[in-house]
């Protein structure tokens, strides 16, 4: 793949001149990226996602891929071949079953070994500011624990983003959205390892499993901001809400939501809306579930 080959070509920056994190002043921002792949994944999208954290202005020290089950050849193929050109930053976790995406980053999560850990999709693409931007927030800040940003969503090709993800930006705004919503999007975060085994890490769901991470991290009394910037690029398609409509799904949600009410991070009336929103998405058809999403949940981006 053109991907590979060219992502082969970074390893001279990694091997002549070190840059595994850049230093600020007299502070190393060292850290670890940390990815999940499964059988369904797409391998030219992988090598994409993966030159994309490897092309970031502050490379990442380490790059943890959790093989979530059987594979199959093809991909791999692509995982084995950036170990074996990258030994010292690549660190592959092989499950033998597919046990999903907390389980596969409660793992992945354990063979990080910096305290800074970046949260990547093995379908997207993190634009090179992105870590760094990020990391900038951690610098100033001693006391935060989460820092994430916006996501452009876009159909076949990058070029052709059609809404974005706008999360609240300070402290106080996502607290106040997290009573309704996710206030971050989960595959632009960078977290603070410590904190999210301390939190108890991933729990085994099937759906809003990064929810009640950040719910209970927050009602916890980490600090958290976002970038008001776009810097994640994100592959959106109607399967995205087929995914939704299961039982087993809606399940978990609500099983998510009960929680989150029960630590207090919604009173009585925001849960019965939550769980509205759920059937809605449940019930309804995929058109309709995607004209609101992408005309009351998303921001619309006008192409020229």
């Amino acid at each position: 793949m053109d991907g590979l080959k060219a992502g082969v070509s970074h390893r001279e920056d990694y091997v002549h001149t070190g840059e595994y994190g850049r230093v600020w002043g007299r502070r190393e921002m060292n850290y670890s990226v940390l990815m999940s792949v499964y059988a369904k994944d797409n391998p030219e999208y992988l090598v994409t996602a993966i030159e994309s954290m490897l092309n970031q202005t502050i490379k990442p020290e380490q790059f943890v891929i959790v093989q979530d089950g059987a594979v199959g050849k093809e991909l791999e193929k692509v995982l084995m071949d950036y170990q074996m050109n990258f030994p010292t930053v690549f660190t592959l976790v092989k499950l033998k079953e597919n046990g999903g995406l907390a389980n596969a980053l409660n793992r992945g999560l354990q063979a990080c070994r910096n305290e800074l850990v970046a949260r990547m999709d093995a379908d997207d693409i993190s634009l090179p500011q992105r870590c760094e931007k990020e990391l900038e927030k951690f610098r100033e800040n001693d006391k935060l624990v989460i820092c994430g940003c916006n996501i452009d969503e876009f159909y076949k090709t990058p070029e052709n983003v059609r809404t974005s993800r706008v999360v609240p930006s300070d402290y106080k705004s996502i607290l106040k959205f997290m009573r309704l919503r996710q206030p971050f999007n989960h595959a632009t975060v960078i977290y603070k390892k410590s904190k999210v085994l301390e939190a108890g890490g991933y729990l085994l769901l099937r759906r809003k499993e990064d929810f009640d991470l950040f719910s209970r991290m927050l009602m916890n009394g980490d600090y958290a901001v976002n970038i008001d910037e776009s810097f994640y690029l994100c592959r959106a398609n109607e399967e995205n809400y087929a995914r939704r409509k299961s039982l087993v799904n809606f399940k978990s949600a609500i099983y998510v939501y009960k929680r989150h009410l029960k630590r207090k991070g919604c009173n009585g009336a925001e849960f019965f809306y939550l769980v509205l929103g759920e059937l809605f998405f449940l019930l309804f058809p995929n058109g309709c579930v995607k004209y609101v999403s992408d005309h009351f949940l998303r921001k619309r981006v006008a192409n020229e």
